[in-house]
């Protein structure tokens, strides 16, 4: 059993910049793909950015592709999302989340076995 916890959402404006932090229990977070959803009001969950388990490759939706950046430190059992020139449709609650099997970062909602309960982002103008 693993537990997700994300933090770091707040209100931003337009353009401006978080930084989520989404931390994993247990000794072995290296052990999962983990990956970022968000769900705005009304809208299905969508994938975001996923990363492997070592960390040394990444998977973005073209949508933050070049404004965010995915990370983990496995030691602190962290994943990381650093969002920048952040827009209004970037509003959202955004959810870590934890792959157990595969070698391919899923993209969707399906392929994860964990969830955190969410952090909301708003941007505003």
């Amino acid at each position: 059993q693993v537990q997700l916890v994300e933090s770091g959402g707040g209100l931003v404006q337009d353009g401006g910049s978080l930084r989520l932090s989404c931390a994993v229990s247990g000794r072995f977070t290296g052990t999962y793909i983990m990956g970022w959803f968000r769900q705005a009001p009304g809208k299905e969950r969508e994938f975001v950015a996923g990363i492997t388990r070592s960390g040394g490759a990444t998977v973005y939706a073209d949508s933050v592709k070049g404004r965010f950046t995915i990370s983990r430190d496995n030691a602190k059992n962290t994943l990381y999302m650093q969002m920048n020139s952040l827009k209004l449709e970037d509003t959202a609650v955004y959810y870590c989340a934890a792959q157990s099997s595969g070698l391919r970062i899923g993209q969707g909602v399906g392929n994860y076995d964990y969830w955190g309960q969410g952090t909301q982002v708003t941007v505003s103008s």
